[in-house]
């Protein structure tokens, strides 16, 4: 049997994030697996965060002279070399030992953000002092205040330089992978950000999944004061994670937020929401250059890239295909897969006829 995270040496290297997912899932056990890419329900929110992608088609310009693009971009007052982060998934070292130590020091690599979620299995401290490169914080809001104070406390004395305020899970999505395995945490894992009785709420199944009864510690009246109480504590910007409409977005920023990142849990919250590409147009046009907007789901192609960003997003958020490259490989996959998808950008700048990111633009598309 193969350890995780090992892939046998005649298996070549994936050449695309979906050969990737393959490798990664012969390594993985099940259970594991369907944590990782399963979504809500029917799943059919998952299966659209991809769909949204494929009805676009671009228009390209010839004769451009396009060549060497410029990849970098700026995000809250910080260079990064390509409009990619990572994002916060949770539990990292379930796919393999290196976990998000491996993932932090493979985006500093690559002068990307590295994400560290609430759920990590490694402590944001720990995390911090592995890596140099940019990091953000994302946020759960706990029913106890001091928790959730206790964590922006931490994060900001640790050099996190954002936080992220995930608003769309006040309760858990019905996630039915998780309750056919009856999902848990190994017992040899904790969610190393929490203390006590909460850090091993994820290794005791009862009646469906581990993590529902985590959830249950989340604060389930989440509102708009919890917002504006976040951006008054914090001496760091607060991005706001998860919604999909422009009013939601206008008003997060009005309050205090720096910026909002689309996206629906990558479909793993509310089945049937709507695509975040779908959702983006919508909030670029509400929010205008009074914040950041990203966008989180569905991204597996330098392509689908180039088209979030000319539909107005800054830059995207990459989540499962980290989790693949992981497991594939630790530190070294993720290296790698940024190095692919860097590829990948690159080469379809080029034949799109644009040589920076602000030459993005929705004229390069259309809608099939």
């Amino acid at each position: 049997m193969l350890a995780m995270g090992t892939v046998p040496t005649t298996t070549a290297p994936a050449v695309n994030l979906a050969e990737l997912e393959a490798q990664a899932r012969s390594v993985l056990s099940q259970a594991t697996y369907d944590y990782f890419a399963g979504g809500a329900e029917d799943e059919a929110a998952l299966e659209g965060n991809r769909d949204a992608f494929r009805k676009w088609r671009f228009r390209f310009h010839v004769l451009a002279g396009a060549q060497g693009p410029d990849l970098s971009t700026d995000l809250l007052g910080q260079s990064v070399a390509m409009p990619v982060l990572l994002a916060p998934t949770a539990t990292q070292r379930l796919a393999h030992p290196e976990g998000e130590l491996g993932a932090a020091r493979a985006a500093a690599a690559a002068g990307v953000v590295y994400c560290l979620s609430t759920l990590a299995t490694t402590s944001l401290e720990d995390v911090a002092a592995s890596s140099r490169g940019p990091r953000w914080f994302q946020l759960y809001m706990y029913q106890d205040r001091g928790i959730t104070e206790d964590l922006v406390d931490r994060a900001m004395a640790a050099g996190y330089s954002a936080i992220l305020l995930t608003v769309d899970a006040a309760v858990l999505g019905r996630r039915e992978r998780d309750f056919r395995n009856a999902w848990t945490l190994p017992p040899e894992l904790s969610y190393a950000n929490l203390t006590g009785s909460l850090a091993k709420t994820a290794n005791v199944a009862t009646g469906s999944s581990a993590l529902n009864q985590y959830f249950h510690q989340l604060e389930t009246r989440l509102a708009w004061k919890d917002l504006e109480w976040l951006v008054g504590k914090s001496r760091v910007p607060v991005l706001v994670k998860g919604l999909v409409r422009g009013d939601d977005a206008r008003r997060a920023v009005a309050q205090g937020a720096r910026g909002v990142i689309v996206g629906n849990h990558g479909g793993r919250q509310l089945d049937y929401s709507i695509a975040a590409l779908d959702a983006l147009p919508e909030v670029v046009e509400a929010v205008g250059s009074d914040g950041l907007v990203l966008m989180d789901g569905g991204v597996r192609r330098g392509t689908d890239v180039l088209k979030a960003l000319a539909l107005g997003a800054r830059s995207v958020l990459i989540g499962r295909p980290l989790l693949w490259a992981l497991a594939v490989a630790g530190e070294a996959g993720v290296r790698r897969m940024l190095d692919q998808l860097r590829e990948e950008i690159a080469t379809s700048m080029i034949l799109l006829g644009v040589s920076t990111l602000d030459q993005l633009t929705p004229d390069l598309l259309v809608r099939i």
